[in-house]
């Protein structure tokens, strides 16, 4: 018995299944509710000019997103392992396939979007206490090149506390990290269904309904689409079924980013409990449930306020349903709701961002101390590694200028203004995480091919059909960015690529002495 005991006290931890339903339909549904829902339907709505093709945007995303997850059910049921999506492009096709997708992951998708919530989370948290500024300077921008600076504002600094709080509370357990997910996902989710309530309920104005409804499919003040290579022409939501139609896809790219990271919970494959059942069920409740949410909110703004409105450049489409109704109350009450929604976001992206490189380290094509997990049986070394590279993303700065090349002033202040380099980079990489998509969405037919018989819980709804088509839209999507924002789509498979020699490297030094995978 000793023996027994002491054999069992010297194996090394492990990644344990402690993930039921309702907590890996927590994470998909939190990881995906974000600051999206109230600033992007602005963006969508200067593109498309009208309230009828503005829930059209929101109908193909809903669409889109769902035919996804539940193509990746099939997936999901069929490999419950930590690394999701990582592991099914490993499978499907190659192993360089999988660290291409991982490298990009690490280096801007997940780290990238985990610094975009955080600062997110202070800049609506300022709104509260002004003293949380962003020109409240700890280190006051330092100029590198015409192009780029770094700084550390208040503000940046409470977005990096944040990333490293949310580190150290999943490096100490994932009971602990889901009672954070569940708590706060419920609270947005609740906060996002007041708010629908509340428009619908108490801020009902029918002279914005009629203006935006009397004639929903006619754009109006719609914003030219100004192509990045020449020999395209300049178009808009109003020049005609061609110009509306690429509006439409430009304007995926605001609504699929706000509906993205619902397949985190796949990456946590190897924590959830009955994984062949409970997988497939959280990727459709999940993404069925905030889709539905997503709409419902689009529905909402357009029952209070006109179209001209909601176009305003402020971005402020949440906060201005609210203020209909409350006044400037309702500027604080959006605030408090966009402080807790992505709070629980970013829990959600840390929590499963994690599981990504501890898979990739164990296939010996990452750090190879990555490839452990501590006594609380979670991946800790990846989790604070993570948070390292998220916190230095915070940090550079962009030099933002006009269309002429000036340097763009604050009014108020008369300093220089700033963007974020993460903005960028995630404008950068969208184009390359469709393609994930899409090639992951077409792995099932590879293994559909090479592995009939393989066991298969659960078969992705609609197949072949539903998937032929999925990759079939995000292709002309893809295409249309390629042609219209050429300059911020091959940035993101120029970082793609920089993996292929990165895979050569940790494939040689992933070996041991003997020549086998460590």
């Amino acid at each position: 018995m000793t023996e027994t005991t002491n054999a069992a006290s010297s194996q090394p931890p492990n990644l344990i299944r402690g993930l039921g339903l309702f907590d890996a339909t927590m994470i998909v549904a939190g990881s995906m509710i974000g600051s999206g829902i109230y600033i992007v339907p602005a963006d969508i709505a200067r593109l498309v000019g009208s309230a009828g093709w503005l829930l059209v945007v929101w109908l193909i995303t809903g669409l889109l997103t769902v035919a996804a997850a539940l193509s990746y059910s099939e997936l999901a049921a069929m490999m419950p392992s930590a690394g999701g999506q990582y592991i099914f492009l490993r499978e499907s096709f190659s192993p360089l396939w999988g660290f291409l997708y991982g490298w990009a992951f690490f280096l801007v998708i997940q780290t990238g979007t985990i610094a975009a919530v955080a600062v997110a989370f202070a800049r609506f948290l300022g709104v509260l206490f002004p003293a949380i500024s962003p020109t409240s300077w700890i280190l006051a921008p330092i100029n590198l090149s015409g192009g780029y600076a770094v700084s550390l504002s208040v503000q940046q600094l409470l977005a990096i506390g944040l990333i490293v709080l949310l580190t150290l509370v999943n490096s100490r357990g994932l009971e602990l990290g889901k009672l954070i997910q569940n708590s706060f996902t419920l609270t947005k989710a609740v906060s996002l269904l007041a708010l629908i309530l509340l428009c619908a309920l108490l801020g009902y104005n029918a002279d914005a309904m009629s203006r935006n409804f009397g004639d929903a499919w006619t754009p109006a003040k719609a914003s030219p689409i100004q192509p990045d290579l020449s020999f395209f022409p300049i178009v808009s939501a109003t020049s005609g079924p061609l110009g509306l139609f690429i509006a439409l896809c430009v304007a995926q790219v605001g609504s699929l980013f706000s509906s993205d990271s619902w397949n985190s919970v796949t990456l946590t494959g190897g924590e959830v409990k009955e994984p062949k059942r409970n997988l497939p069920l959280a990727l459709a409740l999940g993404t069925g449930l905030v889709i539905t949410l997503y709409i419902l909110a689009n529905v909402a703004y357009l029952m209070v306020l006109p179209i001209e409105q909601i176009q305003a450049p402020e971005d402020r489409v949440g906060t201005a349903a609210l203020e209909a109704v409350f006044g400037r109350t309702g500027g604080l009450l959006m605030a408090v709701a966009i402080v807790l929604s992505t709070f629980g976001c970013n829990n959600g992206l840390v929590l499963s961002g994690a599981r990504v490189y501890y898979a990739m380290a164990r296939d010996g094509l990452f750090f190879r101390a990555i490839a452990t997990v501590n006594k609380k049986h979670v991946p800790a070394r990846a989790l604070w590694l993570q948070c390292a590279w998220a916190s230095l993303l915070v940090l550079p700065r962009i030099r933002l200028r006009d269309a002429a090349g000036k340097l763009l002033m604050d009014p108020g202040t008369g300093f220089e203004r700033y963007g974020n380099l993460y903005s960028s980079l995630l404008d950068y990489v969208i184009f390359s995480v469709l393609i994930f998509y899409a090639l992951t969405i077409f792995g099932l037919f590879v293994l559909r091919r090479r592995r009939p018989d393989a066991e298969r819980p659960c078969r992705a709804p609609g197949y072949p059909v539903v998937q032929a088509l999925y990759i079939v839209a995000v292709t002309v999507i893809l295409c249309v960015l390629l042609s219209y924002k050429t300059q911020t789509t091959w940035p993101g498979l120029l970082i793609v690529l920089t993996g292929i020699p990165v895979y050569f490297f940790w494939r040689r030094a992933g070996l041991d002495a003997a020549g086998r995978r460590y």
